[in-house]
This record gives C-alpha cells, structure tokens and sequence, in this order.
C-alpha cells in the first residue's frame, strides 16, 4: 500500500508527527511511505529511514501535483489540514485521512480562555488518522535522526563542557514564547553546572550577551551549528530547558529530561513534551516539567505566539521564577 503522509511545517509539529511514519511504515504490510513537507524543513526528516520517497513544496504547487499524480497513492494521510493540502488532494482524487486541528477549541482557549481541548496529545491524534489500516501506538515515542556527516566532532565542544552540559534553547519562533535576555542571564548566572546555549542565527547576539555572564561556564552555540548539529549537542546534555519551539521535542525524541518553560503559549493545546509509554514505563517520575507562571488570566494569548506582548507588561515571562527553576534543574541533576 503506498502512502503519503503530509505535514508541510514546522520542525517541532514534524518531530510530533514521527510516530506516524514509523508505525504505518512499519505495522502496514508492504507500505511504502512518502513523505511531503516545505523544502525549508528538508533537514527535519532527511535521515529518517521510514521515509522512502521526499517531496518538497517551495512554491511550487502545480509542478508538485503533477510529480505526485504520477506517484497513483492508495491514500493521503494530512497531519497539516490547510488549504495548501485540500488542493492537492482534491487534485489527486485519492483517498484521504485528515486530522481534525481543533481550531475552534484553540479559538476558544487563546482568545476566551475557555478550555474544550480534548487532552489527547497532538501526537496521539496523529496517529488516530493511521488507526483504520490496524496501525497502533508502539510506545516508542517521538523519532529524530541525525546524519553521520552532522555528529558534532569533540574538538567543536569545549573541554570544560565535555564532562556534561545543560541544554539552554533560548531562541525561539515568537517574542512571547521566549524568556528575555536579563532573566536568562540570570538563569545561566544561578546554575552551576556547564551550558551550551542553542538557537539560530537571529538567535546569537543574545548569546553572546547572555555567555557573558561567564564565559568559562557558558558556551554560545547559538548561529554555529545547523539544526542536526543542535540537536547532536542536545543528545549529549545532561538535561534541557527549552521555550515551546523543535528542540523541545527532539530532545523527547532522545528522552532528555526536559524543563519546559511557557509563555503566551501553553501545554493544555495538547502540545506538552511527549515521551512513549515504554519509557515512562522505566521512569519513577515524570521526564518533564511545564514551567508556567500561575494564575494568569491572559495566558495563553496565542496557540503560535506573538511579536510582542498585546498588554505590554509580558507577565508570563517577567515572572518566571528564576530560584524555581534553578531548583529543579539541581533535583534533576542530583536523580
């Protein structure tokens, strides 16, 4: 049976859709499994071995439907349900499995506060679109591979750090979905521990002013490495405190213990860090914890994130509490 699975952005949402790619490729009988997804996210999926066909979208919707007709699919599984994915399986006249995005219960809980979310995890819902052809969760949770030519090399990892680091993502897609710079100083300043700092390119002045807190200690990642590399070094930490962005969920992918700090967005849109149950099943207490400020009426404000706050204060980051965290980081450390 031949199938393709869509899911056209972003890296964290892909990571989430991984169970899907490996179960039907795996459970089906003789499935072959394509996979489509924008060019710009090519990275994501690139070594999975699940995978045995990639289409890439950069827009070039017609010449892409053209090249997929071609391909006579049994069935569209659409983990993404826009426009973009209505066209082209209207196009290809092929059955279809489409997840449901809850947009209205989102609606609800971003902009009226008023919580009809299901509480069955993305990843879960994902995998409900496969169930029909007997497809069922293995357990093993979320899949990230990283090519040989993208293994950091030990000489790329300062020897102060080589002994163990903590993961700080401090980059993220959204202003209201990072922690600003003078509480992440603060953060890196509190725990002693070795860091590397990781994010983009748009992400490393911020490194660098926050690294400088203490040099020796810090180790500015951000902009040095690709998206692979990142999450070879994330791999390798001994603990991850991420913002809601991919290398949340890639550091579940290798079952990092994950502190999770939110801001405009939240967990309760079924998006919190996702581990399989025959990990948890070894685990005497959670992998992860969300970090959330209590009590705030405004939050969440966004289920993407905003360019900025839309009441100007940005409580639920400028009250994050720091000594909180540093806490947990060390209970963490300790186990």
């Amino acid at each position: 049976m031949k199938f393709l699975v869509i899911r056209l952005s972003s890296i964290g949402d892909i990571v989430l859709a991984s169970p899907v790619l490996r179960c039907l490729k795996q459970q089906v009988t003789d499935a072959e499994v394509h996979f489509l997804t924008k060019s710009s996210f090519k990275i994501v999926t690139e070594a999975n071995p699940y995978i045995d066909k990639f289409f890439y979208y950069n827009n070039n919707m017609d010449e892409l439907i053209e090249d997929l007709k071609e391909e006579n699919y049994d069935y569209i599984i659409d983990l993404h349900n826009n426009i973009r994915t209505l066209r082209i399986k209207t196009a290809l006249k092929v059955k279809s499995n489409t997840i449901n995005k809850l947009n209205t219960q989102k609606f609800l809980l971003t902009k009226l506060r008023i919580n009809l979310m299901p509480g069955i995890h993305i990843t879960k819902r994902s995998l409900q679109t496969v169930e029909s052809f007997g497809v069922k969760d293995d357990g093993f949770g979320l899949d990230y591979f990283i090519p040989e030519k993208d293994i950091v090399p030990q000489k790329d990892i300062p020897t102060s750090h080589l002994a163990g680091f903590i993961a700080i993502v401090i980059g993220a897609s959204y202003f209201t979905k990072k922690l600003p710079v003078h509480k992440l100083k603060e953060l890196c300043n509190k725990i002693d521990h070795p860091i590397i700092l990781l994010g983009g390119k748009d992400d490393e002045k911020n490194g660098r002013e926050i690294a400088a807190v203490d040099p020796v200690k810090i180790y500015n990642a951000c902009g040095k490495f690709n998206l692979n590399e990142s999450a070879d070094l994330v791999r390798r930490s001994k603990l991850v405190i991420s913002h809601d962005t991919g290398l949340q969920y890639i550091a579940c992918a290798f079952n990092k213990q994950v502190l999770a700090i939110w801001g405009g967005t939240t967990p309760k849109l079924d998006v919190e860090p996702y581990y399989g149950s025959r990990f948890l099943s070894t685990q005497n207490k959670l992998p992860y914890e969300n970090i959330i400020v209590p009590g705030l009426w405004c939050q969440p404000c966004s289920k993407f994130g905003k360019k900025k706050c839309p009441l100007g204060h940005f409580k639920c980051m400028e009250l994050q509490n720091i000594d909180n965290i540093v806490q947990k980081v060390n209970e963490r450390l300790k186990k």
